[in-house]
């Protein structure tokens, strides 16, 4: 992989494809994290038995933790797994709130398909110009790139924020038009990490500001949008992790059918990477807790990763609407 590598080289598409399907078919395609092997595997099983496309995304940390020169290696698997299971379906590779230029170059130049540059940190004039500059580089070598405008609470990865500010529709359309992004992540009440909100006892989640994604629709009709920090957080693993010595008392989520909702609107692509890691961490607890002795990672994630499979097939099938769209 030495060199420049074209994500086409390695069997991967863009987005563009994927996200006119999906508007059409009003359904959204899933975006997954993975760090490691087992991640990828349990995405790419559980999308090819449901016959989902699927976006495998990495953030800037996760790709050093993988390696940036091995992750692509590790795509390429994927895309060769999927042959050997006989299914066909979509798989591009995404960078996950990459912060810079040189981040999104250095990962569309190592072979990612699609690239998100999240300047919404940054006044909306520095954020465009920002992200017209990873435009234009990424458009010249067919990639496509994702653009953010408000700001998501929580913490994931190096991606922290106490408070969230939703996103203003009377920008948006000044904003894809200065950009050229593909896509477009909104604030709307999503928010990152496992704890998404404070909620006391019988009190329920806030619900989603429909209101701001269907004015944004009017403004910017037929174009995509991105939701960030949509996990649900299935209490079944939450309680999984408590029973078997793990703390999460106050872990929360987005409801499924509000994403499910969002899914048939704008919305085609929804970003989950909490679920994946509850559900991983979940098993391997239980194997540890019932199984002290035991040492051969193969005996703790490979339960982990059939668990993952199972979640990613009820995400593609109960709630984004993805399963056999592929």
């Amino acid at each position: 992989m030495a060199g420049i590598t074209h994500y086409k080289e390695l069997g991967l598409v863009n987005t563009k494809e994927m996200f006119k399907k999906a508007m059409d078919g009003g359904y959204a395609i899933p975006a997954y994290n993975f760090n490691n092997m087992e991640q990828i595997q349990g995405i790419i099983i559980g999308c090819a038995e449901s016959r989902s496309p699927v976006i495998l995304q990495v953030s800037g940390s996760a790709r050093k933790y993988a390696d940036p020169t091995f992750l692509p290696c590790m795509a390429m698997g994927a895309v060769r797994m999927v042959k050997a299971l006989k299914a066909e379906i979509p798989i591009a590779l995404h960078l996950d709130h990459g912060d810079s230029f040189e981040l999104a170059k250095s990962c569309i130049d190592s072979g990612f398909s699609s690239v998100m540059l999240d300047g919404s940190h940054h006044p909306f004039e520095e954020n465009a110009g920002l992200t017209r500059q990873v435009v234009d580089y990424a458009h010249e070598r067919e990639v496509t790139v994702e653009g953010e405008l408000g700001v998501l609470a929580g913490v994931e990865d190096e991606v922290s924020h106490e408070v969230s500010h939703f996103t203003k529709p009377e920008e948006v359309e000044a904003f894809v038009e200065k950009t050229g992004v593909d896509s477009l992540a909104i604030s709307i009440g999503t928010s990152h990490g496992a704890y998404k909100f404070k909620v006391k006892p019988g009190e329920e989640v806030p619900p989603l500001r429909f209101d701001i994604l269907e004015e944004i629709e009017k403004r910017v009709p037929g174009f995509p949008i991105v939701l960030h920090g949509a996990s649900s957080i299935e209490p079944q693993y939450v309680t999984m992790i408590n029973e078997f010595g793990g703390q999460m008392d106050d872990a929360v989520g987005i409801p499924a059918e509000q994403l499910r909702r969002a899914a048939q609107s704008a919305v085609c692509k929804i970003n989950i990477d909490s679920d994946g890691r509850l559900a991983i961490t979940a098993v391997i607890r239980k194997v540890f807790t019932e199984n002290p002795a035991e040492f051969d990672p193969r005996k703790y994630l490979g339960p982990a990763r059939e668990e993952l499979i199972q979640m990613v097939k009820r995400k593609n099938e109960q709630v984004l609407g993805s399963a056999g769209k592929a």
